[in-house]
């Protein structure tokens, strides 16, 4: 199983450590020492799964990971050396996955990886049999109740997103940069535009919406 990972650890040595391990499993790894960095990463590419140290320069791990996980459902391990039992319990109370408190062996750090994908994997088709929508990449359609929506594909592109990360929160800003057809110009409007179009075919109601979700300052939420 291939798998996208993302690891924001600043010790440079253990990470290409667990990185070239990891990577006999064809996993591919990308490495973030600086938090920052990272959470942009994650915000602008997508990732099957985050490794997360806690102390790090200038930014608490803790805090990353309510960051992330107010705007993603990324499964995310903790790997840290602080002992703290606090830690951990607010590490998994704010979303975190799974607590790996240093030293480990990397292969424990891969059995942890498949158990954890392995949960999410079973929960998002669980979720994806209870979704009202269904996404049909290889046909390029959306499905609303069983019936296929007639689509533009602008309005194809912003909504497959929306359902590619349904339940979380959406930037615009990666709306915008996921939907190539929308353009250059007039984005925000182009947006709005779009999201009103898509409303419409679902039969949503901006003013009391059931699926589509504004997020004020930030941007969308599908709830499924």
């Amino acid at each position: 199983m291939s798998l996208s990972i993302i690891m924001i650890e600043d010790d440079e040595e253990l990470a290409e450590l667990l990185a070239e391990f990891l990577r006999k499993y064809d996993f591919e790894v990308t490495i973030f020492p600086d938090p920052f960095i990272g959470i942009s990463a994650i915000s602008i590419n997508k990732y099957d799964l985050l490794i997360l140290d806690l102390s790090l320069p200038g930014l608490d791990g803790l805090e990353i990971c309510k960051e992330v996980r107010e705007k993603s459902d990324i499964p995310i391990i903790i790997s840290s050396a602080r002992s703290d039992i606090d830690d951990k319990i607010i590490g998994l109370n704010l979303g975190a996955d799974d607590y790996m408190p240093k030293p480990y062996e990397p292969k424990e750090l891969y059995a942890r990886i498949m158990s954890v994908t392995r949960r999410y994997k079973k929960e998002s088709k669980e979720l994806e049999q209870k979704s009202s929508f269904k996404l049909n990449e290889d046909a390029r359609t959306i499905s609303f109740k069983g019936e296929i929506l007639k689509l533009t594909q602008a309005e194809y592109e912003v909504f497959s997103t929306l359902i590619e990360r349904i339940g979380c929160v959406v930037s615009r800003r990666d709306l915008i940069r996921l939907a190539p057809s929308l353009g250059d110009e007039s984005e925000s409007r182009s947006l709005d535009v779009l999201i009103s179009r898509i409303r419409t075919k679902i039969n949503d109601n901006s003013k009391n919406p059931e699926f589509l979700h504004s997020v004020r300052g930030i941007g969308y939420r599908l709830n499924r």
